[in-house]
């Protein structure tokens, strides 16, 4: 059964796009009145994207304006028992990078002595082991009495049952944590929150006073993960035109998320109850999307009583950024592939609600169908809009090329298309109003070119968005040699190595 889930995602995505080639050749009429009808949908889509967008953009804008420190104090909250439990997983990634996640959490307003931080290094990255170990210990000995506790870590490579990868390390991590800096002291699981970051993840000074806020005022916070919006906007300067409009593109779709908290799942960096984290067993160690499978194991764990509360908060992380044009272009192409690779969770998600019988089946249904619909747009929808809906014209014959139909097919194509630019243009402004201050070299013209280059968007639906997606879904219908394992995005600051 586990097995025919996990074909399932790349069927549906393969079935469309068979469907359409086929049914453009035998019945063109009805493929053409699907094409427009899709794309008046994918254009009522984009405006209902655009409009929670912007909902979620004022709401992270007004959160980005509150002292949480000082709303805290004078709520009369007993934040005092709240402690924090930051994990930065690492594998090879230079000093300057690590430090400066470091440093944001050094500047953090909230009681640093509440803050228990775990540099989670790798044994595997053997070829840099001694590069490795000296940016541990130059961390440990800038930033290691700065918090109420600091530990260092090396996960074990080759260990039984796991994958080399970021949920193997991190449960490593956490383990090592709670042997070592929580029950030594006596801690309640229930008064810890675990956070764990990507290594480039950056904070702002009032981070953790929101999530802390948000914990004491959530319905029901030992059943909810803590979601921030992640801004790829670290390096974004350094990054080409094709990167950052990727990078922004991925920054919007999860500020979305944030404002339909009904349907968002846990991504990249986030935060949990450490009670919770133990009795699901910490994140899974064989598989590539632990940051968010863990949802799906709270979910799970508890019949249906797990929540992601969205902190419409920001953190700061790297865009893609290589040496070269090339490479920059196939590293973003591999990282699309990893997130796409998502879809495993379908079939984990799916098999845990046929054998349990405690969650609702209203909530199956709903969940079933998001999961499905959302990995199928992912592959098909550019595809359908930008590629294949020219194909009734092209295969349709000289019938059907005579038809009215198909004079308005390219026509009212072309007329949906140029509304659904507008909704570019307003993502293409706003991504200006979320740069970071503005290097000294930046001049007033680049803001021209940083808003044309989302000309290029079509190009990035298809080409970074559908096919690394339908790779994904295929290898993962395959199986065998063609399971993706764990990639990691290398990351650098220029001037280091």
């Amino acid at each position: 059964m586990y097995r025919l889930l996990e074909v399932l995602p790349g069927t549906l995505s393969w079935a469309t796009i068979a469907l359409m080639v086929l049914l453009s050749w035998l019945t063109p009429a009805y493929v053409a009145v699907f094409i427009i009808l899709f794309d008046i949908y994918w254009l009522l889509k984009t405006v209902f994207f655009s409009l929670h967008l912007r909902a979620a953009f004022r709401k992270m804008r007004e959160n980005l304006r509150v002292n949480w420190l000082k709303k805290l104090e004078e709520g009369r909250f007993r934040f005092e028992d709240v402690r924090h439990l930051v994990i930065l997983p690492m594998v090879d990634e230079p000093y300057a990078l690590v430090r400066e996640s470091f440093e944001t959490l050094a500047r953090s307003e909230y009681p640093k002595e509440k803050f228990f931080v775990v540099l989670a290094t790798e044994e595997r990255a053997r070829g840099r082991s001694d590069e490795i170990a000296e940016t541990a210990r130059r961390i440990e000995e800038e930033f290691g009495s700065r918090f109420g506790g600091f530990l260092t870590t090396t996960h074990p490579d080759g260990l039984p049952g796991e994958i080399p990868g970021k949920g193997s390390n991190e449960t490593w991590a956490a383990k090592r944590a709670k042997e070592q800096l929580i029950d030594p002291r006596g801690l309640r699981y229930e008064d810890v929150l675990v956070s764990v970051f990507d290594i480039d993840t950056q904070v702002l000074p009032h981070y953790f006073g929101r999530l802390t806020y948000a914990f004491l005022t959530a319905e029901r916070p030992q059943r909810s993960s803590y979601q921030p919006v992640p801004l790829f906007t670290n390096n974004i300067y350094e990054a080409p035109a094709l990167g950052r409009v990727i990078s922004f593109s991925a920054t919007f779709w999860h500020m979305t998320q944030q404002a339909r908290s009904e349907q968002i799942t846990t991504f990249s960096s986030h935060s949990m109850p450490m009670k919770a984290l133990v009795e699901v067993s910490y994140w899974n160690t064989n598989i590539v999307s632990e940051d968010s499978q863990i949802f799906w194991q709270c979910y799970l764990h508890y019949d249906g009583d797990w929540r992601v509360e969205p902190l419409f908060y920001p953190v700061s992380m790297d865009a893609n950024v290589a040496p070269t044009f090339w490479r920059t272009l196939w590293n973003i192409y591999k990282q699309q592939r990893r997130w796409a690779w998502g879809a495993e969770n379908i079939p984990y998600a799916l098999s845990g609600f046929i054998t349990n019988k405690r969650i609702p089946l209203r909530s199956k249904l709903y969940w079933s169908f998001k999961k499905l619909e959302a990995f199928w747009s992912w592959a098909t929808n550019a595809l359908l809009i930008f590629a294949l809906g020219w194909l009734p014209v092209i295969l349709g014959g000289q019938a059907f090329n005579l038809t009215l139909l198909s004079y308005s097919l390219p026509q009212v194509t072309r007329w949906v298309m140029n509304l659904a630019m507008l909704g570019i243009a307003s993502s293409a402004i706003l991504s200006i109003v979320l740069l970071p201050p503005k290097p000294k070299w930046l001049k007033p013209w680049h803001y021209a070119l940083y808003l044309l280059q989302w000309a290029l968007m079509p190009l990035t639906l298809i080409i970074f968005g559908a096919i690394p997606a339908l790779e994904a879904q295929t290898r993962l219908m395959l199986g065998g040699r063609f399971r993706l394992g764990f990639w990691v995005t290398p990351k650098a600051r220029k001037g280091s190595a």
